[in-house]
């Protein structure tokens, strides 16, 4: 600043300045962006009522309709997904036909990282290959084994499917070569397991209750959810996550 210019016009100019200097800040500013939810990953553990795609000439499972809704065939899901909450990528790894020995391999190069969420539905083939017929031991020998692999799973989002009845409670169904009466014995008290385990755990997706008010419909090859069907298994895993 030239050292001639009077006194009070200095004074002018540097009040005018510091007027002027939040105005300038101000403008500078970048706006803010919209706050973004955190990605999410879904892993998908355990047996047909998960990986049942082939069973539908889509091609379709619950895991994938959980993540990415198919808004022309299932418009009600539309904007429910989990993708419509942010980015959401699925891993599927549940196996056609497993029991709860094959969890282990299934985890095995997969394991979820912390923040993941974990959908498992496993007992139906379990029941199937002879806990239906179980006397005790072997439904106790399946709730440590399962209690053990839920346990690797601490602390990730995890919900735990019940066993659903493709019979809807009719005896004259019943297509499993074991007395009706010994077999639901034995389906009630899997459910109870597998409830105890999922709250122990996470949370319990109730399929065996939505499905007592569903149809043949959501059915193939008698026990295998048809694409209603895997449509209506996503309804209650989405439920339950609320």
């Amino acid at each position: 600043m030239r050292s001639d210019v009077p006194l009070h016009f200095k004074r002018r100019r540097l009040l005018a300045a510091c007027a002027l200097a939040p105005l300038a800040t101000a403008g500078s500013k970048v706006a803010a962006k919209p706050k973004q939810n955190p990605s999410m990953t879904l892993y998908t553990f355990g047996d047909s009522v998960l990986d049942c795609g082939h069973y539908n000439d889509r091609g379709i499972t619950p895991g994938q309709l959980l993540v990415h809704n198919d808004d022309t065939l299932f418009p009600e899901f539309k904007g429910r997904d989990l993708s419509a909450r942010g980015p959401a990528t699925l891993v599927h790894r549940a196996v056609d036909g497993a029991t709860v020995d094959g969890l282990a391999s299934q985890i095995k190069g997969a394991t979820p990282e912390p923040d993941a969420t974990v959908i498992v539905s496993i007992g139906g083939n379990d029941l199937l290959g002879g806990l239906a017929a179980d006397q005790g031991p072997g439904l106790s020998a399946f709730e440590r084994q399962l209690d053990d692999f839920l346990g690797h799973l601490h602390g990730r989002r995890m919900l735990l499917a019940t066993v659903y009845d493709p019979t809807f409670g009719d005896d004259s169904k019943n297509f499993l070569g074991v007395d009706a009466k010994v077999a639901r014995g034995n389906h009630r008290r899997m459910n109870e397991l597998l409830t105890r385990l999922g709250k122990k755990h996470g949370k319990v997706a109730d399929l065996h209750a939505h499905f007592m008010q569903g149809d043949p419909s959501w059915f193939v090859h008698t026990i295998e959810p048809s694409l209603k069907g895997a449509s209506e298994i996503r309804r209650v895993f989405l439920a339950a996550m609320g």
